[in-house]
């Protein structure tokens, strides 16, 4: 039941999703199909068997008429054709446009503090929540919904045709057994596919997160000698979903054979009733065909609804993974400010990771002012880059408040996408001119490089910046994040993986441009806060605060103070 009360928010989300007038019209369009479909075949078949009968003597078929069924008959194909036609474009239209709003919906939630972090550990489960999760749930209204307003539509249709052409007890009769098969058929499927479709799910996860590990990792896999047990894992992982996918395939056949017998014991008992009616004279011989296949046409829907019924246990698994997400709100308010002249400002903030027994940040109070350069030194894993990340929104205290100006941020880890270099920088500033573009190049120790190149601004570029050095990468995000109109700029070690003359360039541009910001937006924070190990970056700081959670009180010391030179030496040269 758990899962089966996950689908109701999504189907929540597609009544509210600005799209139910589209989403009622597809569905009204399909039982129009399925009705115009029957009504075509049950005049065929009419006509044919009248046109035979006529045909038996000369006087009835110099005086029968085949020009208005055969008008009748074409009119329902081009209905039909239309019909058909409208209802898979709006369906499929509304259904793709409800997926889109839903993946944004899901995005701008898994980019809130509280989750990003723990998703950034495991990329391929993000990946599949965007899609294949998202996907899935597709067959709640194509699969599930829409053909099954189509097939109760399609039953009460027979049993009035079967009551008006036959008798009502033939009518019941015969929609009787065709709710009451139809549906047992697709309640068989759905227990006997439920578990399977799961199975397959969390097969072609984990085959996904295998590959991706596989690939991604592959030199340092080699490297530990794990490559061998990587691939076992992904072949492994295919053959699961492999097994899976033979077990569906046998269920779906089954099924199929049991919709088919349904539809065989309602023709025949159609057939039965129909002779028996033709034998006593109450009808003739082509009523008697228009019944019987008009039967045959009421069953479409249950094959259309066949494979939602197969992917039930898909479609309620991802019910349940998105339902808890897509119903938060995702916590992405703006930051709020801190008092006047100062940029940064913690109050006893505190962090602890969920995984973790011990909180990374204990009970910090910290103030950044409006123009000031602060670095974080200290040594690696004593919480830099978790300040960091605290200031910059992408983590949430446990305690105490974090109030902050708009942030950029450069982490450790940087994003370069497969587009041009101008398209890479525009990402911080669309409106940026070429000029600001040279400038922010410049100001990287990047213009050079990307000036000897032939396209210049529009050389393409790979993904994650495929086609540039390791530390040309590195620069062109640092560019980028000089772009950034934000008040505050975080850097987390900015010149790591660029040789020493580089370094001193950039960290010399750098400097420039947080002088020319200071200088030309008087009245305005252009903070920078930076989290060091090297003395090369420090040294440009206006104050630097040593960083040591194992202290109650940290080490602030201000250029110009022998403190500060003390701390300075304590970094690693370089």
């Amino acid at each position: 039941m758990t899962s089966w009360n996950a689908l109701r928010p999504i189907v929540q989300l597609f009544v509210r999703s600005g799209y139910r007038r589209q989403l009622l019209t597809g569905m009204l369009l399909a039982v129009a199909t399925v009705l115009v479909g029957m009504a075509l075949l049950g005049l065929s078949g009419w006509f044919l068997t009248a046109c035979y009968v006529a045909g038996l003597s000369a006087a009835t078929a110099l005086v029968f008429d085949v020009f208005a069924p055969g008008a009748g008959v074409r009119l329902l194909s081009v209905l039909r054709t239309a019909a058909r036609y409208g209802e898979r474009v709006t369906t499929h239209d509304a259904t793709l446009r409800v997926l889109a709003q839903l993946r944004v919906q899901l995005f701008s939630r898994f980019s809130a503090a509280d989750v990003a972090l723990r998703l950034r550990q495991r990329p391929a489960r993000l990946l599949y929540r965007l899609t294949s999760d998202i996907d899935a749930l597709d067959a709640v209204y194509l699969r599930l919904f829409t053909p099954a307003a189509a097939l109760l539509a399609s039953t009460v249709a027979t049993a009035l045709a079967l009551g008006l052409f036959l008798d009502w007890r033939s009518g019941l009769l015969v929609g009787t057994v065709v709710l009451a098969g139809g549906v047992a058929c697709i309640a068989w499927c759905m227990r006997q596919a439920f578990a399977t479709a799961i199975r397959r799910s969390f097969a072609g996860e984990h085959l996904r997160a295998a590959v991706i590990d596989a690939v991604g990792g592959q030199t340092e896999l080699v490297m530990a000698g794990r490559l061998h047990h990587q691939l076992q894992q992904v072949l492994a992982a295919e053959r699961q979903q492999m097994a899976a996918d033979m077990r569906l395939n046998q269920i779906e056949a089954q099924v199929g054979i049991a919709i088919a017998m349904t539809g065989h014991v309602a023709t025949a008992a159609a057939l039965l009733s129909a002779g028996w009616l033709v034998l006593q004279g109450q009808i003739g011989a082509p009523i008697a065909a228009l019944a019987t296949l008009v039967l045959l046409a009421a069953l479409e829907p249950l094959l259309n609804i066949r494979r939602g019924a197969m992917e039930a246990g898909r479609t309620l698994l991802a019910a349940r993974r998105l339902a808890p997400q897509l119903q938060t709100t995702p916590s992405l308010a703006d930051p709020l400010p801190p008092a006047t002249g100062l940029a940064v400002d913690l109050q006893d903030a505190s962090v602890q990771y969920s995984a973790s027994a011990l909180a990374t940040l204990q009970h910090i109070d910290l103030q950044v002012n409006d123009g000031e350069w602060l670095v974080l030194a200290g040594p690696s894993g004593r919480g830099k880059s978790s300040l960091l990340a605290l200031m910059a929104g992408e983590l949430q205290t446990s305690t105490g408040k974090v109030l902050r100006l708009p942030a950029a941020s450069l982490p450790q880890r940087t994003e370069l996408f497969h587009d041009s270099i101008a398209g890479n920088l525009r990402l911080a500033c669309p409106d940026a001119s070429d000029g600001a573009l040279w400038e922010a190049l410049e100001a990287a120790g990047l213009a050079a490089v990307v000036a000897a190149l032939p396209q210049q601004l529009a050389t393409p570029l790979g993904s994650q910046g495929a086609g540039l050095s390791g530390g040309e990468s590195r620069r062109l995000a640092l560019a980028r994040l000089l772009l950034h109109p934000a008040p505050l700029t975080l850097l987390d070690e900015p010149t790591e993986g660029l040789d020493r003359h580089t370094a001193d360039q950039v960290m010399q541009a750098i400097a420039g441009w947080h002088a020319a910001r200071r200088t030309s937006t008087p009245g305005k924070s252009a903070a920078i806060v930076m989290a060091s190990h090297l003395q090369r970056e420090a040294r440009h700081a206006d104050r630097i605060v040593w960083v040591d959670p194992a202290c109650t009180t940290w080490q602030d010391a201000r250029k110009g103070t022998p403190e500060f030179d003390a701390l300075i030496a304590r970094l690693r040269p370089g």
